[in-house]
């Protein structure tokens, strides 16, 4: 494993993008590269039905020069082992290293739907993560590996995460979740949660857009609802899109001081890197948020 360079090369803070796999190949790219200007150290997106992951980090790399671009994550039910492996070693050596495969067992709607069979993600990704490591490649080596990560939320993938990857990536978390997860990992492994913001200062409208693009899509999967149980939220704050306490521990809204104060609160709890995600109205790329929040956080 190779936990410290790798925390190392991503930096303290980058940005997670759920849109960079539904807009137009240039678009993206100019939005990869201006993201890499700006100073942020890691660029993370999903895996989408208009998002193939491996082919969009392929994209992303070549638009940059330094940045670190990472699945967050594929789909372990959309490609077999191998073809991660191969993918991984692939991208890890032609952009010397700046690629990281995350991976996640994903959501059992979003998984059935595609035809798969959504059962054990724990096993599945035990086996999956042994059938990486048996896997023949005769292409070239990367050196360093590629950097791996699980998207873990519970105790027990967080575990896994700890004892056969570099770290793990939480997605739609608290910085609570990140100082439980830190205890799991304990010291070493990367810890790289995602955070929603939201540069709006006005109370109505940060959370009226926070439920409208962010918490009430994520509160239809029960993966995310049971890891909130786990925080002490309940039923009543999954309804009409959460709770305004739920919106408010999941999306960072107000000002870049208030947003900065809230990543400060992940590193404070053990957090290694945390990946920025712009909440924009309309789905947009919400690059205007990213520049206005780069001086304020690239530097710290």
């Amino acid at each position: 494993m190779q936990h410290e360079s790798l925390a190392a090369r991503i930096g303290r803070v980058g940005v997670w993008h759920g849109g960079l796999g539904g807009v137009p190949a240039a678009v993206a790219r100019r939005a990869a590269a201006e993201i890499e200007q700006l100073g942020y150290g890691a660029l993370w997106f999903g895996e989408t039905p208009a998002t193939e992951s491996v082919s969009l980090a392929g994209l992303l790399l070549a638009a940059t020069e330094r940045i670190t671009v990472a699945t967050g994550i594929a789909n372990i039910w959309v490609r077999d082992a191998s073809a991660a492996h191969a993918a991984a070693q692939t991208l890890t050596e032609a952009y010397d290293g700046r690629f990281v495969l995350g991976l996640g067992a994903s959501h059992a709607p979003l998984v059935d739907t595609r035809g798969h069979n959504y059962t054990k993600p724990l096993a599945a990704m035990r086996a999956y993560l042994d059938a990486m490591d048996g896997a023949p490649y005769d292409g070239p080596a990367a050196d360093p590996a590629p950097g791996r990560v699980l998207a873990a939320l519970g105790p027990k993938m967080l575990e896994l995460a700890r004892d056969r990857t570099d770290g793990a990536h939480p997605y739609f978390v608290t910085p609570e979740h990140t100082a439980r997860a830190r205890d799991i990992l304990g010291t070493g492994p990367l810890l790289a949660p995602e955070q929603a913001v939201l540069l709006e200062s006005d109370p109505a409208t940060a959370r009226a857009l926070a439920r409208e693009h962010h918490t009430r899509f994520y509160l239809q999967l029960p993966n995310y609802t049971g890891n909130l149980r786990r925080l002490g939220f309940g039923d009543e704050d999954f309804l009409g899109g959460g709770s305004d306490r739920l919106v408010d521990a999941i999306v960072a809204w107000g000002d870049a001081d208030t947003i900065r104060r809230r990543i400060a609160e992940h590193h404070e709890a053990g957090a290694d890197h945390v990946a920025l995600q712009p909440v924009a109205a309309d789905r947009g790329l919400g690059i205007d948020q990213l520049r206005e929040l780069a001086p304020v956080l690239t530097e710290s």
